[in-house]
């Protein structure tokens, strides 16, 4: 069943210590309130469920973040009417010192230290369920679902695009009492509005036209297992009240029908977009946002964890070669250089183009000695063109080929100069720099591939 009421759960605290400090409202309609900042986290606003509430009109409802690490503290404005003022500097994201004064509104707050420590909690293990990583900010993620995976507790997974929502919502239900049952993903963006409340909640024949017959929706479908909200931002604004309906009774009607229908489903709902911004902008209702936020994570992207990414490819090499065997140590340190504006996402359907063009081991030799040249271009289209793929995957690796071909051949023909290159190709020499860092590339290296060639 569902969990009752909205506060949060809290984790046990075991993890790495970071400062205790405490949120003083100095001057304001709240003067006087104080709140510490429990597991390194706090929400200020002048909503109910704010950790520090104020009670003044000029606060946005959620107007800024608190987050506390071992040798910093951030804060991080909400996109609030008003804006957050550190030291009398509008600041969107930054660090503030103990003592700092913050103006919300017309409210200030202090930030100040206190005896003793909070702690954030850190997992023992290098894994949960399908995700992989035993960076800090992935062991952080852990110790969270670990704690809550045996509950029934709502679970909002927030983080750019490819860091691996759907997996940690999976990985969740599988490792919670709902495994044996089913687990139903839902994708909100990909829905037409006027479908949406039926795919939900389901319909009965004749409620609209085209519904010739009765059907269940996505809730009744995950009775007794997990039901997976993807990209909840995206929900319009029409059904998330009765969405929060749903949530709030535990039962569903059924478009066109006139009996309530209970259900037993857990609800994991992810989202690319910051829904705290979203309340505040009135695109996302703020006490649906509450209610789906009984247990928050943060995904962190790729660039912030670069040592998983060893282990990540790895991990997805096994998956998608069969072979046990490990990668090549060049070959990974190319990985490392790149950049990964897609996350694990775009590094793992990069390790499966790799694995089905058979480019790995190719691209590592030609790594490890600069002077062998690269090999030749296949003689047929059919063992060009990866055909096994997806039109979308086969279109991106098309397109990355081309790229690493186009630029070898510039740079050979200018003979490692990085700036003529960038001229001769119409682009300038930072977008060149960028194309060499993202497909691993040096300049120098390239230069030399091919004066060998007869």
């Amino acid at each position: 069943m569902f969990e009752t009421g909205t506060s949060r759960i809290r984790v046990a605290p075991r993890g790495i210590s970071i400062p205790a400090i405490e949120l003083v409202v100095i001057d304001g309609p709240s003067r006087g309130a104080r709140v510490r900042v429990e597991d390194g986290f706090a929400r200020v606003g002048s909503a109910s469920a704010s950790d520090l509430s104020l009670a003044d009109f000029t606060v946005s409802r959620v107007h800024c973040e608190i987050r506390v690490h071992p040798t910093a503290i951030a804060i991080k404005d909400c996109g609030s009417t008003n804006g957050t003022y550190v030291e009398g500097v509008n600041v969107r994201e930054g660090e503030v010192r103990p003592g700092a004064a913050v103006r919300v509104g017309k409210s200030v707050f202090r930030i100040e230290s206190v005896d003793g420590s909070s702690v954030v909690p850190i997992s023992e293990n290098d894994a949960f369920g399908e995700l992989v990583g035993a960076s800090l900010e992935m062991r952080q993620v852990y110790a969270i679902l670990e704690r809550i995976a045996p509950t029934n507790a709502t679970l909002l997974v927030e983080g750019e695009t490819g860091t691996g929502k759907d997996v940690a919502a999976r990985s969740l239900h599988a490792g919670s009492q709902r495994a044996a049952g089913p687990f139903v993903p839902v994708d909100c963006g990909a829905i037409p509005e006027n479908l949406i409340e039926s795919e939900l909640f389901g319909h009965v024949r004749g409620a609209f036209s085209g519904a010739v017959s009765d059907r269940r929706g996505v809730f009744e479908e995950a009775h007794g297992g997990t039901l997976f909200l993807d990209e909840i931002g995206e929900m319009p604004l029409s059904v998330q009240s009765k969405l929060l309906r749903a949530l709030e009774t535990r039962s569903i009607r059924r478009v066109g029908g006139n009996t309530e229908r209970p259900v037993d489903v857990r609800i994991v709902a992810a989202t690319n977009r910051p829904l705290a911004i979203c309340a505040n902008q009135g695109t996302f209702r703020e006490d649906l946002y509450y209610r789906l936020a009984v247990v928050e994570v943060t995904l962190p992207p790729l660039r912030s964890r670069v040592e998983d990414i060893p282990r990540l490819a790895a991990h997805f090499f096994r998956r998608f070669s069969g072979s046990e065997a490990s990668l090549p140590e060049a070959f990974v340190a190319m990985l490392v250089r790149r950049s990964w504006p897609g996350n694990v996402r775009e590094l793992r359907n990069f390790i499966e183009r790799s694995v089905s063009l058979g480019s790995i081991h190719a691209d590592s030799a030609r790594l490890r000695s600069p002077s062998e040249p690269p090999p030749s271009l296949p003689s047929t289209m059919e063992s060009f063109v990866p055909l096994h793929l997806p039109l979308k995957d086969a279109r991106q690796a098309w397109t990355e080929s081309f790229e690493s071909i186009y630029v070898r051949s510039m740079l050979k023909k200018t003979g490692g100069n990085l700036t003529r290159a960038a001229e001769l190709a119409g682009v300038n020499r930072r977008f060149m720099q960028r194309l060499l860092a993202r497909l691993g590339l040096r300049a120098s290296d390239v230069a030399l591939d091919s004066d060998d060639e007869k």
